[in-house]
């Protein structure tokens, strides 16, 4: 599925008689292998298990590698987490000619691998070898071989345990807060998360990676991607609501908890007592889910608990993705919905986007700063695809891609606020003020903002004199040797370059990170430790808002228009300056004050 992506062969799963030692090893070992069955009568059973002692199964998997409505998809690939593990099933929904099955066999085949093997364990490599087995279960049910013979060869050995795994296993998303603290950097040094370090020579991305659906993420969500990133970034509880199959929509909560990771440099700037460096992702989720998400609700509410206190990472953000609708009826247990479109809207006309919402129905839509850097993001993607080498394609192919692009960017409008009567105002004024000139210029200083975050990242060396870093811990060591075939009799190595388009976007979202969080330390800086008093000198009209005394640890900070600017950030958007807020509050425990840009006129404010 995955592998088929921009015109690759298809990928053929089927499970090796007598795989190598070298493929052995690289799977992560796993510590529980189970078959569910669906049966008419009884629903989903455990019809044949294997474990390490003291993981539990019973009553647990058969809700969590089953979600709701996968009897409408003929395969699926789920995952979730559960106790320390996480967990893969592949779901196979194959047509039977026996009436008492109501003639069709619904399986699944799953596995739980120990978290100490990083965000998802890495349990996507067990991907092909699960989809083979419930293939041929789907054939006959009753021979258990396959698993017999699976288990026995991947199961976790005492040496494999998760004690057994270092500490500073790069594949630890808290191996990189382990390290030694640098000096501060602000926005200088290039981010240390830069996803470019991380394609190391030799190395591929494995065939179901959920890496590899990183630009579906873009198209799917549009410019709809930064405010979501924004609020990974507060950690906020986010949930996406959708149908099956669920596959893709596990694929982004992966991805968007790695593209809001706070890069290794910029995490050494922040106040010692700030909020989680990672989102914590939990996958696939129902409402069996709900007395877990109210107890995590709870410890979000529970402000006495320093970060250090919970290893479990209890009310630290999480997100999630689920098909059970009731879930998004509880906006108790959320603080980010993300509705995706149902799967036939497709096939309409118009362009049908998700919706992302706060509790009490208020719509998050993204700014129009939000629009442009989406421009420039999807023009430099198609630039190092080849899809669009100038402003108009000169190939038929290139022609497609660049109609298809353009289609989206204009139906992306949908999601956007509309321009204030402000900022019209402001900017009519200073086309008027200047001939031009200033508008011009600030639209090429955006724009060169907005390039220098994909800069160096289109070379096809990409990465490969760079240091290894732990930026994207939980992806590390998923960078595993790819083959593809075109024959069934003869494979070669893809390309060194094969994925740098996804690691040019996780690079650039980490790049946006670091923008972000380092301009906030620059302005604590140039504040100076007196900072603003509990009375803004500015007056009521000129702040935007005005942060709550609660939680701070400092004097305020005054953050200007020139900063939210530097930021990357709409200084005519509320939603943004209410951002800032946040962000300032979470990260540096301080209050901000966000001015509002306007025209004045003799001294006297316009507009």
């Amino acid at each position: 599925m995955a592998a088929s992506r921009r015109g690759q062969p298809e990928l053929h799963v089927r499970l090796p008689s007598t795989p190598s030692v070298v493929a052995l090893l690289d799977l992560p070992p796993i510590s529980a292998l189970f078959l569910i069955d669906f049966d008419v009568k009884a629903g989903y059973t455990i019809s044949w298990k294997a474990a390490k002692p003291g993981v539990e199964l019973e009553g647990v998997v058969e809700y969590k590698s089953l979600p709701s409505g996968l009897h409408t998809v003929s395969e699926d690939l789920i995952y979730f987490v559960h106790d320390g593990y996480a967990g893969l099933s592949a779901f196979v929904n194959a047509p039977v000619e026996d009436t008492a099955a109501r003639n069709a066999r619904m399986l699944a085949v799953g596995v739980l691998v120990p978290l100490s093997c990083g965000r998802l364990g890495r349990a996507w490599k067990h991907a092909e070898s699960l989809k083979a087995i419930a293939s041929l279960l789907a054939v006959n049910s009753k021979d258990f071989s396959s698993l017999e013979e699976y288990w026995e060869k991947n199961q976790a050995r005492d040496s494999t345990g998760d004690e057994a795994a270092p500490k500073d296993d790069p594949e630890s998303p808290l191996a990189a807060l382990r390290s030694p603290k640098a000096t501060r950097s602000h926005m200088r040094n290039r981010s240390a998360s830069d996803g470019t370090a991380l394609m190391l020579p030799g190395h591929r991305l494995s065939p179901f990676h959920p890496a590899w659906s990183l630009t579906k993420l873009l198209d799917a969500f549009g410019p709809l991607i930064f405010p979501i990133h924004r609020a990974a970034l507060l950690r906020k509880r986010i949930l996406i609501s959708g149908h099956a199959p669920v596959e893709q929509a596990c694929n982004f909560v992966y991805n968007i908890s790695v593209l809001s990771n706070i890069p290794l440099a910029t995490a050494n700037l922040l106040s010692s007592s700030s909020t989680s460096h990672r989102l914590r992702p939990l996958f696939s989720i129902g409402v069996h889910d709900i007395p877990f998400l109210a107890d995590d609700a709870k410890s979000s509410r529970n402000t006495d608990a320093s970060p250090s206190d919970s290893e479990s990472e209890a009310g630290a953000g999480w997100i999630a993705c689920t098909t059970d609708s009731i879930l998004s009826k509880k906006d108790e247990l959320w603080d980010v919905l993300i509705t995706m479109p149902p799967p036939h809207s497709s096939n309409a006309t118009k362009r049908v986007w998700p919706t992302v919402e706060l509790p009490q129905g208020v719509s998050v839509k993204a700014t129009q700063r939000d629009l442009r850097r989406f421009r420039s993001l999807k023009a430099g993607i198609s630039r190092m695809e080849g899809n669009v080498a100038l402003s108009s394609p000169t190939t038929p192919q290139t022609a497609a891609a660049y109609k298809e692009d353009e289609a989206l960017l204009d139906d992306a409008e949908q999601v956007v606020e509309p321009t204030s009567w402000t900022a019209l105002a402001y900017s009519g004024f200073m086309w008027w003020a200047s001939a031009g000139e200033k508008p011009r210029s600030d639209e090429a200083e955006e724009a060169a903002q907005d390039a220098s975050l994909l800069s160096d990242l289109a070379a096809s060396s990409i990465g490969m004199n760079m240091p290894r870093t732990s930026d994207i811990a939980a992806s590390i060591s998923s960078l595993t040797p790819r083959r593809s075939s075109t024959t069934a009799s003869a494979s070669v190595p893809l390309e060194i370059d094969e994925a740098r388009v996804e690691l040019a976007i996780i690079s650039y979202f980490h790049r946006l990170t670091t923008q972000l969080l380092g301009s906030l330390a620059d302005a604590i800086d140039n504040t100076g430790d007196a900072g603003l008093e509990d009375e803004s000198p500015m007056e009521e009209d000129d702040a935007l808002l005005d942060a709550d005394d609660d939680d701070v640890q400092g004097p305020g900070v005054q953050i200007d228009s020139e900063v939210m600017k530097r930021m990357g950030l709409d200084i005519w958007s509320a939603s943004d300056a209410e951002f800032v807020k946040e962000l300032l509050k979470t990260y540096f425990g301080r209050q901000a004050y966000v001015e509002g840009k306007g025209v004045e006129v003799c001294g006297i404010r316009v507009c």
